[in-house]
């Protein structure tokens, strides 16, 4: 996500952070670089024009080029505008404060990923808010398209509207209310027909469910993919329903962005959600701080906290924290770590979400590096025996031939895994002498990510820097 435009932005950004003092004609060559990235990653002109202006006023002050890091300051208007032009600090909720059945209205073109994102919702607010959600199609134009949310709803565990063949939108969305008020649903989402393009027929057909059905938000969804046009469609549909928010799909697989960047400034209307993926969970509320910060290569620490909670069990997290805090951590505990970060995305996705990680996540791709090297490392650990899996001192030269040939893998293959165990085995030490997780977020800057400015990390045993892998960390995954 963002990958041309975060790139050519952070090209941009070395240059300036290397001059050290900075001078106005410095200033505007680097805004026009920028501009000339906003354009080619597809945002709009006339928020491309604004933004500049915007950032050059401020970036030539007086303050900014007299300042001790001139660079960074600017990095700094940058990333403060970049937030703004996404929706400013305050993340756009959903509204449920109504009284129930709350609708929700989605809305879009054909084939924009609406069905799967009504489904993905229902899941979401089931799961994450607590609400009893009913799912409900209204699309009697695509063939399939009712059985489709049916079986959705069903791997979403959300409850699907019964399909009455040959009834139209309007009487099935007066029949969706109707059932979700006798079974006490707290939101009803209503996914209602598309169209190849906007037309009178779409429109008057959106018109006469909302005003049946009174919806609370009325949530347009775009396929981000389609850059420029998303945000034309976005435009054509403001003009016509009274749309709450955005919903933006395919973000995870469009490296420009420029749908993302253009939406609010030119809709006025927030982009609520994004989502990331074909599976029915991968969907995330869209945080205009978060992205900008993964623009910029400071990571998104809220996202992946929240991956995190969603992914990792709290007795697993317990149960190491304990084995930590006595400096226990063998092979199974290191097979844990791998296969929860395969669970959350892997190490592409990982290195995106932290802070001053752009530079290893590049370093892992020109190296070859993928997410087979987890399935590798387990394979590894799942040819020894239980007891060397507790006590890798076990392992000897004889033994290191049996597990290599049990998993498919060198001999060396196997000592860089041992290697590997042993340094976080130190770090696990270290950092319990500072006081365990507490003491290093203290001196990361009180709990929070204060202490990460310039991309270091320091304290971190072994010295390591947030912006790069260790030696041999990058050595044991690259592919031999």
């Amino acid at each position: 996500m963002f990958d041309s435009l975060s790139d050519r932005l952070g090209n941009v950004f070395d240059k300036l952070r290397g001059r050290g003092a900075l001078s106005e004609d410095d200033v505007r060559a680097a805004m026009r670089e920028v501009r000339v990235a906003l354009l080619e990653a597809d945002v709009a002109l006339s928020v491309t024009r604004k933004f500049i202006d915007k950032v050059t006023e401020k970036a030539v002050g007086h303050q900014v080029l007299k300042s001790v890091t001139p660079g960074q300051q600017v990095v700094k208007i940058v990333h403060d505008e970049l937030v703004e032009m996404l929706g400013g600090d305050e993340v756009a909720e959903i509204d449920l404060d109504a009284r129930p059945p709350v609708v929700i209205m989605m809305v879009g073109l054909q084939g924009s990923g609406k069905t799967t994102t009504t489904a993905k919702l229902g899941k979401l607010l089931r799961e994450k808010r607590g609400k009893k959600a009913l799912l409900a199609s209204l699309d009697v134009n695509r063939p399939a398209a009712q059985e489709q949310l049916r079986v959705l709803g069903e791997q979403a565990g959300v409850g699907t509207l019964p399909i009455v063949p040959g009834q139209q939108p309007v009487d099935i969305a007066r029949r969706a209310l109707e059932a979700a008020k006798l079974q006490a649903v707290d939101v009803l989402l209503l996914d209602t027909a598309g169209r190849l393009h906007v037309d009178e027929a779409l429109m008057a057909e959106m018109k006469a469910v909302a005003a049946v059905s009174a919806p609370t938000e009325v949530l347009l969804v775009v396929d981000a993919l389609t850059g420029q046009d998303a945000v034309n469609v976005a435009q054509s549909f403001t003009d016509e329903v009274p749309l709450t928010g955005v919903v933006l799909t395919r973000l995870d697989g469009d490296a420009r962005g420029g749908a993302a960047l253009s939406m609010r400034e030119v809709t006025g209307k927030p982009v609520k959600f994004a989502g990331m993926g074909e599976k029915i969970d991968a969907i995330e509320t869209f945080r205009p701080r978060g992205i900008a910060d993964r623009i910029l290569g400071m990571g998104d620490v809220v996202s992946l906290v929240e991956k995190a909670a969603a992914t990792i069990k709290e007795e697993d997290a317990e149960a190491l924290a304990k084995r930590m805090a006595k400096g226990q951590f063998d092979l199974n505990d290191l097979r844990t770590q791998l296969r929860q970060m395969q669970s959350m995305g892997g190490l592409g996705m990982l290195a995106g979400l932290m802070p001053g990680m752009k530079k290893a996540k590049q370093a892992m791709q020109a190296s070859g590096m993928d997410d087979r090297v987890l399935l590798r490392m387990d394979a590894i650990i799942g040819s020894m025996t239980p007891k060397e899996r507790t006590n890798p001192v076990l392992m000897n030269a004889k033994r290191k031939k049996r597990v290599a040939a049990g998993s498919g893998t060198e001999v060396q293959d196997v000592n860089k895994l041992l290697k590997m165990h042993q340094e976080m085995g130190r770090a696990m030490k270290q950092l319990r002498k500072m006081g365990g997780l507490k003491g290093l977020g203290a001196m990361l800057g009180g709990g929070g990510m204060g202490g990460m400015g310039g991309g270091g990390m320091p304290g971190l045993p072994g010295g390591a820097g947030a912006d790069q892998l260790p030696p041999d960390l990058q050595n044991l995954l690259k592919k031999n």
